[in-house]
């Protein structure tokens, strides 16, 4: 194995990880999973607050870094 794609591979493992609990993060608006760490008892009268934007920011940013790495391996895959 070479390394760069052990290094996307680790990029890929470690970006899905970080997807799966910041998608978990996230407000539920109709019951879900977030429900269960108490996101569906409070209710919201405006939108949403800084935290939920930068968040929501993070989350397109390493489902990029996620996608750009699935994609890097497979051009690496071709390559080898």
């Amino acid at each position: 194995m070479s390394i760069p794609i052990l290094v996307f591979s680790l990029l890929l493992v470690l970006t899905s990880l970080l997807l799966g609990v910041m998608v978990l993060l996230h407000k539920g608006r109709g019951g879900g999973m977030s429900d269960l760490f108490g996101g569906g008892m409070s209710t919201s009268m405006g939108g949403a607050s800084m935290a939920e934007r930068r968040l929501d920011r993070m989350t397109v940013i390493v489902g990029v870094v996620w996608t750009a790495s699935i994609v890097a391996l497979g051009l690496l895959y071709r390559v080898s």
